[in-house]
């Protein structure tokens, strides 16, 4: 009797997981299917002095590695636009005198480097966001819920772009487009040129990046891949003709000043503020553009730091597909669709079943055994084909995106290797951590403040190689 049960339950779970496995391979194909708004880069050669829209690319940093910053100053050095018309300005916490210091010792190296450091919120300089938020119905997490009226935003990167977003308001106006990157993403030298060319056709900007440290470790390999088969293949494909709710990346962004100034600038509240601005842009009709032009940036070098960074990462998502959709006025099927978003990544936690339970399938296959009906043997083998179809579109783009970085073919082998379907498998169950340790934190309203994911100066190979390198990339 209790191995009867035993087949039976084994077979349910191995029916559940082969059903979850035929949606999540939908959802891929479904973006798949989108169309994708690049930016044609060979239009830049077309722009004039009049086309040229004025820049500040904001580098908001908090305790980095002084290595790390000197790497993406010296990149930030070889941009190609005309001087007078960009801005490159460091936001560092007014109380991270480490950095500040090393901020400052940079400035005689690098004349371009400006410096504003973020007061805490009880500065009367603050002043100038208050008011804007209270004017501005679109800044909804100052007029609803729990946390109406609340000033005394966390210290991290958000609350850094949101001073000097609005301190630059007030002193420039909004007719400027604001760019930030991480502490160590380094943009191409023609990263403000291609903006300039796609703002004349999209209303917002987002381009592509790239590991620059793939082959550092083996855990780097594969939050390498990450990078590799969603934000350089899927995600560009949420530009989608403006048809679909798309999210931002976190770096290497652009935005009009003045679009952001008219819906409410940035929330302050959620874990990363990537997700949730970028699907109010889109539910104010303003659509997206995709640079393919990367940046490049480091990635975590341990499974460890690689969690912590992931935890942050499904924390703000959760916090964005919730009651912000609602909020932001985004109708009931366009919330559904705007959570299509989250569920490849969600699909993940299914190996957990899948894995064991499609192994122990083929063992009963391979000794002639069948406790399965017709139709969950026809699921498996059409999820099977869906399988290897998507792994080799993966694998394919995997494989073109290496030569981005990597130079000599027999690394780009050796990387492909690494990243092999046993070790994505895995690497994918690891995943599960992150996903149950962000939805944790999105219960418990955690994941306010910002946890830094530490960097060490991996990519200084780019700087060390100089601009002409670069360029013939």
């Amino acid at each position: 009797m209790g191995v009867l049960m035993f087949e039976e339950s084994w077979v349910n779970y191995y029916a559940a997981a082969q059903i979850l496995y035929l949606l999540s391979f939908c959802v891929i194909f479904y973006f798949l299917s989108r169309p994708i708004n690049w930016v044609d880069s060979r239009k830049v050669s077309e722009l004039s002095d009049d086309d040229l829209p004025f820049m500040v690319l904001a580098y908001p940093v908090l305790r980095e590695d002084v290595e790390t910053m000197h790497s993406t100053l010296v990149t930030l050095g070889w941009t190609e636009y005309p001087r007078s018309r960009y801005r490159i300005i460091a936001i560092p916490n007014s109380d991270d005198h480490e950095t500040i210091a090393a901020l400052r010792g940079f400035e005689a190296e690098f004349d371009f480097l400006e410096i504003l450091e973020v007061p805490p919120t009880s500065d009367p300089s603050w002043e100038i966001v208050w008011q804007a938020w209270q004017e501005n119905p679109k800044a909804y997490w100052f007029h609803k819920g729990r946390r109406r009226g609340r000033r005394d935003l966390p210290p991290k990167k958000t609350r850094q772009l949101i001073y000097l977003f609005y301190t630059l308001v007030e002193e420039m106006g909004t007719d400027w487009v604001l760019d930030y990157i991480d502490a160590d993403s380094m943009p191409p030298p023609n990263h403000f040129k291609i903006a300039a060319a796609g703002f004349k056709h999209y209303d917002m900007l987002q381009a592509t990046n790239v590991a620059g440290n793939l082959l550092d470790t083996m855990p780097a390999s594969l939050h390498a891949f990450d990078h590799m088969c969603w934000d350089g293949f899927v995600y560009p494909h949420m530009s989608a003709d403006g048809k679909h709710p798309y999210y931002v990346l976190g770096k290497g962004l652009f935005y009009r000043a003045g679009d952001l100034m008219e819906l409410g600038g940035f929330n302050p509240w959620i874990a990363i503020e990537d997700p949730e601005v970028g699907m109010r842009l889109w539910q104010n009709g303003r659509r997206l553009g995709i640079v393919a032009e990367p940046l490049i940036e480091e990635v975590p070098r341990t499974i460890r730091r690689g969690i912590i960074q992931r935890n942050r990462w499904m924390c703000g998502f959760f916090q964005s597909l919730g009651l912000p959709l609602r909020r932001m006025g985004m109708p009931f099927w366009r919330r559904m669709q705007a959570r299509l978003n989250i569920l490849p990544v969600l699909s993940l936690p299914v190996n957990v079943v899948g894995l064991p339970t499609g192994v122990y399938a083929l063992y009963l296959f391979w000794v002639g055994e069948d406790p399965f009906p017709l139709w969950i043997i026809v699921l498996s083998i059409v999820n099977i084909v869906l399988y290897v179809i998507t792994m080799t579109l993966l694998y394919r783009n995997a494989w073109r995106r290496t030569g981005l970085v990597l130079k000599k073919t027999s690394h780009r082998v050796w990387y492909m290797l690494r990243v092999n379907p046993i070790s994505l498998w895995v690497y994918n169950l690891i995943w599960t951590i992150p996903i149950l340790i962000g939805f944790g934190m999105f219960v418990a309203d955690r994941g306010k403040a910002w946890a830094r994911t530490e960097k060490f100066d991996r990519d200084r190979w780019v700087a060390d190689q100089g601009v002409d390198t670069w360029s013939k990339r």
